[in-house]
């Protein structure tokens, strides 16, 4: 049996045991360090998933961008403060040409502008440049890159970045194209401008026709008082044909009125049919023939040997020729008043009505058939008769107009197909 000296062994269990512990605490740092890289691992990873979230973000909010640029067809650009150079990040203007090359000088930009707009787009990015104001606004005119093709643009520009001291680094701003608005805002205009000018024609009208209704009233009222006075047959006779002249003018107005009413209201149908042209204008030349009060004036018709068949409303039709009839009579104190028609492309007739009276001025001849447009207030007449016309025309498919000179005559037509 071996036995081991007392301080042998106690110097082995001192060793073990210093061991142990030794072992422990090399343990303990392991674990140590094991926890700290799993937090410094947990905070790594935090932080990767929140800058993967904020990129997510940023993509999100560039797509989003995108979207309301493509929406709204902008065009977004950065100007370089110190290079004077612009750069388009993006164009979604509705043409590709319309850009300019990447790092272009914007004094490059402003040349294509009309003058009178790049004197201002000028000094505004001066301006801006210089740091005297914070932002621009302009529409302009311009010509596009490739050709010289206009069109209208609008463009807002501000300060993007400042240095420490104030001073401008970079500008930024968007274009885009307005034509449509700039077609929208004319339109409005003229609408504005043709009701402005429709209210004052009303109003004239309404005096007008009040003064011409009470003219033919008064002389019926005033005849019809003194009528059972007179004894003399001559004399009454004279009378009752003044009161009867008025009443066919009062009637004459009165169905002008209700006539306009009818065909702006659509409550008359249209009733086409076949007939002889020839016969209708022979029969409204016949009329005014017998009932022409000028003896200068001749009411003739430029006869066709063949008959012509159209299909239309014959009376519609009757009512314009009537009015154009009656209109040439007025007009002309002396000479001649013919009607006729000529064969037109695209199996259409032209029915016309020409005089030798005072004529039109050229700058009317567009007006004359709009309504409540007078342009003789001295004659006698509501104004209504040519507005009848065109509305009257439009009822049947077919257009009026007329090619006037003043103090030479004029020329009034109807233009419809021979068959519909």
């Amino acid at each position: 049996m071996l036995y081991w000296p007392m301080h042998i062994v106690v110097g082995l269990l001192k060793i073990a045991i210093r061991t142990d512990v030794l072992l422990w605490i090399i343990g303990g740092i392991l674990i140590l360090i094991a926890v700290v890289m799993l937090i410094l691992q947990f905070r790594e990873h935090n932080k990767l998933k929140k800058n993967l979230n904020i990129l997510q973000s940023l993509n999100k909010r560039n797509i989003e961008l995108d979207m309301v640029l493509k929406a709204m067809k902008l065009a977004t650009w950065k100007v370089d403060v110190t290079t004077r150079n612009v750069t388009f990040d993006s164009d979604y203007r509705e043409a590709n040409n319309l850009a300019v090359p990447p790092d272009s000088s914007v004094y490059n930009v402003f040349s294509h502008l009309l003058p009178e707009y790049s004197q201002k787009a000028m000094a505004g990015m001066e301006a801006l440049l210089e740091g005297s104001i914070d932002e621009f606004h302009l529409e302009y005119r311009m010509k596009s890159e490739d050709s010289d093709q206009l069109y209208w643009g609008e463009s807002y520009a501000m300060i993007g970045r400042r240095s420490p001291t104030g001073e401008p680094l970079e500008i930024i701003g968007t274009s885009r194209r307005i034509d449509q608005q700039k077609k929208n805002e004319d339109e409005l205009r003229e609408a504005r401008n043709k009701a402005e000018e429709s209210d004052r024609l009303k109003s004239a009208f309404l005096a007008n026709i009040s003064h011409e209704i009470r003219t033919p009233l008064n002389a019926i009222v005033g005849f019809s008082d003194i009528l059972p006075l007179v004894d003399d047959k001559e004399e009454r006779a004279n009378i009752i044909s003044l009161i009867q002249e008025n009443n066919r003018k009062l009637l004459h107005m009165i169905d002008d009125i209700v006539n306009i009413s009818k065909l702006e209201a659509g409550v008359e149908s249209v009733q086409k049919e076949d007939f002889d042209l020839n016969q209708l204008l022979q029969e409204k030349v016949s009329k005014h023939q017998a009932e022409n009060t000028k003896p200068d004036v001749d009411i003739s018709l430029s006869t066709k040997d063949e008959s012509l068949i159209i299909h239309t409303d014959r009376y519609r039709l009757s009512e314009i020729l009537e009015q154009y009839l009656l209109n040439a009579v007025k007009f002309t104190d002396n000479g001649s008043v013919v009607v006729g028609y000529d064969l037109m492309p695209g199996d259409a007739v032209r029915i016309w009505v020409q005089d030798s009276g005072k004529g039109i001025p050229a700058d009317q001849c567009d007006k004359i058939f709009e309504h409540f447009v007078k342009l003789d207030n001295f004659v006698p007449g509501t104004g209504l008769g040519l507005p009848i016309c065109r509305s009257t025309a439009q009822s049947i498919g077919a257009k009026v107009g007329v090619e006037s000179q003043e103090g030479v005559g004029s020329n009034f037509w109807v233009e419809l197909r021979v068959r519909d």
